[in-house]
């Protein structure tokens, strides 16, 4: 198994004000964490800047000239009351969906078995037409797009397991029966959509998740209802929005997830892609705020991508 790594050097210089959960320091967390032996047979590449044009693939035609008018030109500026934009905030996000764009160029050229972007800010927030939740674009809705644009993919399944309901992509693709969209998330949580009522024209499948639960209910989630949906959906690609701040550490949420919880859902997310679409898989990071509790997550994760079992993650 091939797995790639994307990483992006500008990654800091997305200022976010001091004490802001969604900081540089969560990029600094995971390098750490994947530069353990472990994960020595990673393929790694920086992540290129791509033209954030391409955000129009799933954004109103006004939505990139309305961040570029709120961008300031020093200091940071507020875009609501949780997300903010500094000066360059919009080439971390252009190189971010660089790096998103190149492992899906790795993957579907088989260059790659699958690949994790470990990439900032986060994007599934982003609506049609408004940034937040920290996020400015939506890159995971991009990479989807660009995939059936560029590759000719009929079938993307897009599966988001942040604690967070992501409504962007949800808002994005509620009407495109061409792509699933399934999350499991806490709920009541930010930012209050994720029903199972939630249906789309039959391509959503939301799993609400109690405060105070954990793995087992995880697992019952899944094997329950997300992933036969997945199965019944067949896709070509599967995108992973990969959030990690279901972890029993995280501050901003109340799920009780362990880091073998993540390894668990990762295998389960790559037996249905080897069925379906020879394991492609491209997963990108979003949320995940408690450093620590990010990078077990992301290990976990990642260490599952590259050979279907965990092993040693303590060397």
């Amino acid at each position: 198994m091939t797995t790639l790594l994307v990483s992006q050097q500008n990654f800091a210089d997305h200022r976010t004000p001091d004490g802001h959960p969604e900081r540089a320091d969560r990029i600094r967390a995971v390098e750490d964490a994947l530069s353990r032996p472990r994960f020595d047979r990673l393929v790694r590449r920086p992540a290129p800047s791509s033209d954030l044009a391409l955000a129009e693939l799933v954004h109103d035609s006004g939505y990139l000239a309305r961040l570029r008018d709120a961008r300031p030109a020093e200091g940071i500026g507020q875009l609501d009351e949780d997300t903010f934009i500094s000066a360059e905030s919009l080439d971390v996000a252009g190189t971010g969906l660089g790096g998103a764009l190149a492992a899906l160029d790795a993957v579907l050229l088989g260059e790659a078995d699958n690949a994790f972007c470990a990439i900032r800010p986060p994007g599934h927030h982003a609506e049609i037409a408004r940034p937040m939740g920290f996020c400015l674009i939506n890159t995971v809705a991009i990479v989807a797009r660009e995939a059936q644009r560029k590759y000719g993919a009929e079938r993307i399944a897009i599966v988001d397991f942040d604690v967070h309901h992501g409504n962007g992509t949800e808002d994005i693709f509620k009407a495109d029966p061409t792509v699933f969209y399934a999350s499991s998330h806490q709920m009541p949580l930010y930012p209050g959509t994720g029903s199972p009522r939630e249906r789309g024209v039959g391509n959503i499948c939301n799993v609400p998740l109690a405060p105070g639960s954990g793995g087992e209910a995880m697992r019952e989630a899944y094997l329950g209802t997300i992933l036969p949906a997945l199965v019944d959906f067949a896709p070509d690609l599967l995108l992973i929005s990969a959030g990690f701040d279901a972890h029993q550490r995280d501050p901003l949420a109340q799920l009780q997830w362990e880091g073998s919880d993540f390894s668990w859902l990762t295998g389960k997310l790559m037996d249905v892609a080897d069925r379906a679409c020879g394991n492609r898989i491209v997963s990108l990071l979003e949320g995940g705020y408690d450093l620590k509790g990010l990078a077990q997550g992301v290990s976990h994760h990642v260490a599952m991508l590259m050979d279907g079992a965990v092993g040693r993650l303590d060397d």
